[in-house]
């Protein structure tokens, strides 16, 4: 990286923005079980957001309430506010979609309760003594978001440059519920990074917790896709691989294993900073041509006037 995006802290000016909440909301009754058409397992690959985010993102918003009264700076407490609006909203959305799962005949309860035990147990909150203890497990949760944040930012920016799903005829009210959602994640991809360099910053938690954040999200997925492929009740859905998935990256209907890979290192530099990543110009063209943004944007325009 050139020297000047060696800092340790802030964003390229340009790519930041206020953030804000929007209402979405998307009908399911007309998408199918595989939304990809003929391909259950990239179906189901995916699908495992609607697993994860809605239990995970509640988590965010809890561990972000408990970190506002250490942000010192304004401006980031605007940002926090704002990525914690947002974050509800995405994990509304998410839940929102497994009710339309049970009725096609998928039930992800078993797999969605060993979630809930994740992040509301093993990484819920714990009995410590006020201090330096308490302080400590704040700050590994902080430093393990600005980790996860990494992928989401990533995944955000592959679906929202992945045309080969219009290619394949991908169901497009699951595609805008992606697409919203990651632009979202684009838009507001530095608040994680720049809160825990604010509160904490220490450079060997960075990398202890990204290996924490990537070794659990590479078993969660796995294991997600896995429970979808096994309890799908098309009989030829098949099984989940490793090499499906890394197949389905060269076609260009689930992420590329390579460029997974290379965002490793890109996180793990000292001059690291999430801006240097995406295009938030072009997370705000697609929120201002969302079918759910622009009819949330309409119905507020509304009840305002």
């Amino acid at each position: 990286m050139s020297d000047k995006n060696a800092r340790p802290y802030g964003p390229v000016a340009s790519e930041r923005t206020p953030l804000k909440a929007r209402k979405v909301s998307f009908s399911w009754e007309d998408t199918p079980l595989h939304w990809i058409p003929g391909d259950p397992f990239a179906t189901h690959t995916i699908n495992v957001l609607h697993l994860l985010l809605p239990a995970g993102e509640r988590w965010f918003v809890h561990v972000y309430r408990q970190v506002l009264p250490h942000i010192r700076d304004e401006r980031l407490r605007e940002d926090v506010i704002g990525f914690i609006g947002q974050e509800a909203m995405h994990s509304q959305a998410h839940d929102e979609v497994l009710p339309h799962l049970r009725e096609l005949g998928l039930d992800p309860t078993p797999y969605t309760a060993q979630v809930d035990w994740l992040f509301e147990k093993l990484l819920g909150d714990r009995t410590l003594p006020p201090g330096r203890a308490r302080r400590w497990w704040l700050m590994e949760r902080v430093a393990i978001i600005a980790a996860i944040e990494h992928y989401t930012s990533f995944l955000g920016d592959w679906v929202l440059n992945a045309e080969e799903l219009d290619r394949r005829g991908a169901d497009p009210t699951m595609l805008d519920l992606l697409r919203w959602h990651g632009a979202e994640e684009v838009e507001h991809r530095s608040v994680a990074f720049d809160l825990f360099m604010h509160v904490d910053g220490g450079y060997r938690r960075r990398v202890r917790t990204w290996a924490t954040a990537f070794t659990a999200l590479v078993f969660l997925w796995q294991r997600g896709a896995r429970f979808f492929m096994d309890n799908d009740p098309t009989p030829a859905a098949g099984r989940a691989s490793f090499k499906d998935f890394y197949l389905g990256g060269q076609q260009g209907v689930l992420p590329s294993t390579g460029d997974l890979l290379k965002s490793v290192p890109r996180y793990l530099s000292r001059s690291y900073h999430p801006s240097q990543e995406a295009s938030t110009a072009q997370a705000i063209a697609y929120l201002a041509t969302s079918p759910a943004a622009t009819a949330a944007a309409t119905a507020t325009a509304e009840r305002n006037t």
